[in-house]
């Protein structure tokens, strides 16, 4: 259940029994079920296989074998952009959108992520938090019900790595949505998921929901028991 929510939600994905096997990325019969208004933090120590899953949810990879049930509206966002580089920032947000609207809905969208620089600037011009942040504003303006995260923030420094934590709360919140995200560190998937899977060897090794009170702060008690529990399951030493 989510921390934002009160009722009980549907599935907005089902994956069963999942295989999947590319270069170092393994997953060996996974079975997950995401509920919708839920921030499900993918948590694993190493190879990619939390980021296989996430491609496969995004629709951009077919499994060896396995089921998969996943809500149409779904937009995934990397930690690598992935702006064209000769079109501007509001050009990249509105690609692919139509109506005579789709500019200001473009605009909208960069100033709900509080995109700071430029509208018709270019990628390249971009800090990396602005990069992020159009990349984000490209995937809401399409109203997804599932927004997935591939490790967003590995290319932020540590001070702008919090701020653009607490947009994507921010964000979630406000939109009502769905959230994944794929991350390799424990404090940051405890500070922002409510349910928190643990992918060790290709399996999921642990599923725990995140009782601690919102936000998430590590000041609270309980935040150092549930990073132990984490560790513990992901074998990593405290």
């Amino acid at each position: 259940m989510s921390t934002h929510a009160q009722v009980e939600h549907s599935a907005v994905a089902r994956l069963r029994g999942i295989r999947h096997s590319v270069a170092e990325a393994v997953l060996d019969n996974v079975d997950l079920s995401i509920h919708a208004g839920d921030f499900t933090a993918l948590l694993e120590t190493g190879g990619s296989g939390n980021s296989a899953l996430l491609r496969i949810l995004a629709g951009l990879e077919a499994p060896a074998a396995g089921s998969i049930d996943v809500a149409e509206e779904k937009m995934i966002v990397f930690g690598d952009p992935r702006l064209l580089p000769w079109r501007t920032a509001i050009q990249n947000v509105a690609l692919g959108l139509s109506g005579a609207d789709a500019a200001d809905r473009a605009r909208a969208a960069l100033a709900d992520v509080g995109f700071k620089s430029r509208p018709e600037a270019l990628p390249s011009t971009l800090s990396a938090a602005d990069a992020l942040r159009a990349s984000i504003a490209r995937a809401l303006v399409r109203n997804p019900k599932l927004l997935l995260l591939d490790s967003p923030f590995g290319a932020l420094d540590c001070g702008t790595r919090a701020q653009m934590r607490r947009l994507v709360e921010s964000l979630w919140l406000r939109h009502d949505l769905t959230v994944v995200l794929a991350t390799h560190d424990v404090d940051e998937a405890i500070e922002l998921a409510d349910r928190i899977v643990v992918i060790d060897a290709g399996r999921i090794a642990a599923s725990l929901d995140n009782e601690l009170p919102w936000p998430h702060e590590k000041s609270h008690p309980g935040f150092q028991s549930l990073r132990e529990r984490l560790q513990a399951a992901m074998r990593v030493n405290a």
